[in-house]
């Protein structure tokens, strides 16, 4: 939901310039996380204090910020530790005192940038206000600066370790968090911890690592890890340090053979778009994990004793590239993934099927697919985008797998406490892979013993983790906040997944066979379908941009198609948009027909077909003028072409098929009707990409 960004070099002399500019540049890479206001945290000079520049607005406004102060870019850091955030509103109006990084006191003692929310952040705040702390901003956040500064003045006497500090604090924080510490008692060393929100650390040395790991440290410490302080408590239950050696310890990683510190750098982020212009080595924090990072080298610890936790955190090699997350000649991200599709859906596909032998190999779920085959029944859960994909594979997932299928959002999943057996499969859909109700309810089906599906497009996210099997959708990065081509590779990656479960089935052999004949043409009908963009601006500049409202019409097949580009529609353009169930027309949403409302049908051949076109000569028959999304050379449709009605004509594919074409002319709907109305395409108001708070 916000973006997280910290900056850590050891023997690599970087100026004060340089490091402001990475620390820039690595929050525009995650501003669709966030972006009503940005701010950094930087050492001020060789002394230790710590200087914050925060600004209302994009990043671009905190650097014009910067480069409008006197700071000194020329001054040369061997070592330096700096962290940066953009933020999206969950506390706080977007002001400069709400903007993070939040600092303890005027001194600067203790600065943080948090990606989440604390519930108990007003228990906190009301126990640190009776200690005679006076807070300066309306967040939570600040609330984690504040204890921080308390704990560390309360136990003075005891030494602490930087990571020993985070973990008295971690252990009082309620809620889901990513959070960077940065101190002036501890320069140069950054701590890291997360909860439910998504943080990874890439590594960058002038030498190869001794090892492609990091060792989880236990240290035996007597920390008070039970359940943090209870609403009206009047005290915090700290414990007390044992004797270690953390601070004596090395990391396995960073031993260097002639016993010289080893050169390098370390980047902190929320999503790995960037850090991957510095580095390819990444490791993913877990739940509950803290790092500290210092001289060099990097340290993972745990917040509590977990007998189950592995003991250690693998560092991986990325597979993006830069240019993946760079607009190129497009103006707007979401348009560059929109024409990513006909490639994005060939990389879902690549090294899964045999278009030849007609056979689908899914390599995360090959040895769970007798277990999946048995279950009572499939639950798929998600939320907005990824929901739809669900909806739209649900019919197809019953017919060849003969399975019951219910597709669930997954805040209302929660709030019901829907039943959840043993011999149910869950099924988790998520572009990041760090949705927040997603994850909460991932829990609740792990603890009622159900197995765990995955399908997400961000490799190593929590979603990825934690789910007992799953397929990555190998989509690519989405930048844009309206998602695009991870919808269609979603859509695909569930087709694949019902032809895996259904390749046992002789009778379904035949359907099969059509579907992935489907498949094999369906990247060049895409492209195909891209090529009517001039027409669907022209549509939009003349018939829809000046209009308040739009319904779309789909049945069966296309009803999830619907309700997808009603979505685009509304949270781009911000014109009121309803998907509506065209065998629902009659039953209310008729009375809202005349000859003014804008009607987009969805009337592509299926066995619903006729149906469909029931609903169309009942909004004609009230002086409705709809825009029927037709397949090429339809006669059906000559009595709707006098030049009345608009048509737009695509290829035709198998009806399961026909909703991944359907919706890319509403993909570049909602794109012309933004880009008209004057609206920041990449970045629409109140909206953050991957949602990670409650």
């Amino acid at each position: 939901m916000c973006g997280i960004f910290g900056y850590i070099n050891y023997l690599v002399p970087k100026t004060r310039g340089q490091i402001l500019n990475t620390l820039i540049e690595g929050l525009q890479r995650q501003e669709y996380r966030g972006y009503d206001s940005a701010g950094l945290a930087i050492d001020a000079d060789a002394d230790g204090t710590v200087d914050i520049y925060r600004e209302v607005g994009k990043v671009a406004a905190l650097r014009k910020l910067i480069e409008a102060s006197d700071a000194n870019t020329e001054e040369l850091f061997d070592v330096h530790a700096g962290i940066a955030h953009t933020r999206w509103a969950t506390h706080g109006q977007p002001q400069r005192k709400n903007c993070h990084p939040q600092r303890s006191d005027p001194n600067n003692e203790f600065t943080v940038v948090h990606n989440g929310i604390i519930t108990n952040y007003r228990e906190l705040k009301a126990l640190l206000t009776s200690k005679g702390i006076q807070f300066e901003s309306d967040t939570d956040t600040e609330c984690i600066a504040k204890l921080t500064k308390f704990i560390y003045d309360q136990n003075k006497d005891q030494d602490l370790d930087f990571s020993q500090l985070a973990k008295l604090v971690v252990v009082e924080l309620e809620g889901a968090y990513g959070l960077l510490i940065k101190s002036t008692h501890f320069p140069d060393e950054i701590v890291a911890t997360r909860k439910g929100s998504p943080l990874l650390v890439g590594v960058k040395t002038e030498k190869k690592l001794k090892v492609d790991f990091v060792d989880v440290e236990f240290p035996d410490m007597a920390v008070q890890t039970e359940a943090p302080t209870a609403a009206g408590s009047n005290s915090l239950q700290l414990g007390v340090p044992g004797s270690d050696a953390l601070r004596h310890s090395q990391s396995r990683a960073f031993l260097s053979d002639d016993g010289v510190p080893m050169a390098s750098e370390f980047f902190l982020a929320s999503d790995p778009a960037a850090v991957v212009e510095h580095t390819k080595k990444v490791l993913f924090l877990e739940d509950d994990d803290i790092a500290h990072i210092y001289d060099g080298e990097l340290h993972i610890h745990r917040v509590r004793r977990d007998e189950n936790a592995a003991p250690t955190r693998s560092i991986q090699t990325l597979e993006m590239e830069l240019n993946q997350i760079m607009k190129g000649e497009f103006d707007h991200f979401m348009q560059k993934e929109i024409f990513e599709q006909p490639e994005s859906i060939v990389n879902t596909m690549r090294g899964r099927i045999d278009f030849e032998a007609k056979t689908v190999q899914l390599g995360g779920l090959r040895t769970w697919l007798t277990t999946i085959r048995r279950c009572r029944r499939l639950i798929m859960i998600a939320c907005g985008t990824s929901y739809h994909s669900c909806l739209a594979v649900r019919s197809i997932f019953e017919e060849l797998t003969e399975i019951p299928v219910s597709v669930e959002l997954a805040s209302d999943f929660l709030d019901r406490r829907s039943p959840v057996f043993r011999d149910d499969v869950c099924v988790f859909v998520s572009q990041s892979g760090e949705t927040a109700d997603s994850l909460l309810a991932l829990q609740y089906c792990i603890d009622r013993g159900a197995l765990t599906v995955g399908i997400v497009n961000s490799v190593g996210s929590s979603i990825s983790r934690q789910t007992h099997c799953g397929v990555h959708i190998n989509a690519g990065p989405e930048i844009g906040v309206a998602s695009t081509k991870a919808y269609t590779s979603q859509y695909t990656a569930l087709v694949l997944f019902a032809l895996s479960l259904s390749d046992d089935s002789i009778h379904k052999k035949e359907r099969r066979e059509a579907i992935i004949d489907g498949l094999s043409k369906i990247s060049e009908q895409i492209s195909e379908v891209l090529k009517l963009n001039d027409s669907i601006k022209q549509m939009c500049d003349e018939v829809l941009c000046e209009q308040k409202s739009l319904l779309l019409l789909g049945r069966g097949y296309q009803h999830a198609t619907a309700l997808e580009g009603a979505l685009k529609i509304k949270e781009i353009s911000y014109m009121h948009s309803e998907g509506v169930l065209a065998g629902e027309l009659k039953h209310g949403v008729l009375a809202l027909v005349d000859e003014n409302l804008p009607i987009i049908v969805l009337a592509t051949r299926d066995s619903l077909f006729p149906k469909v076109m029931s609903a169309v000569e009942q909004v004609v028959a009230r002086s409705g003028n709809p825009i029927i999304i037709c397949n090429k050379g339809d006669k059906t449709m000559d009595k709707f072409s006098d030049g009345k009605f608009k048509t737009i004509e695509l290829p035709s594919t198998v009806d399961c098929l026909q909703g991944l074409l359907n919706v890319i002319p509403l993909q570049l709907m909602s794109y012309w009707l933004a880009v008209k109305r004057g609206i920041d395409v990449d970045f629409p108001r109140n909206l953050a990409k991957s949602v990670t708070v409650e």
